[in-house]
């Protein structure tokens, strides 16, 4: 066997051996991605003056991202 041909082959074995590791990762990382959807949270009743604002965990969050 060449020089070149040992090369080419060892380099192909750690390229198959790079894939089959990647694609176990893949395989074992994947069911943790998955996501069961959250119910949805009952709606509360509109306020009956008008003035439906409320702050919410949502409104916290954009107000702390504001601060410098």
């Amino acid at each position: 066997m060449s020089k070149n041909a040992a090369k080419i082959s060892r380099r192909g074995f750690f390229v198959g051996a790079a894939a089959a590791g990647a694609a176990a990762v893949g395989a074992a990382v994947a069911p943790s991605l998955r996501q069961d959807p959250a119910p949805a949270a009952a709606a509360k009743p509109a306020p009956e003056r008008g003035g439906g604002y409320s702050v919410t965990e949502h409104v916290k969050r954009y107000y702390k991202s504001t601060l410098v």
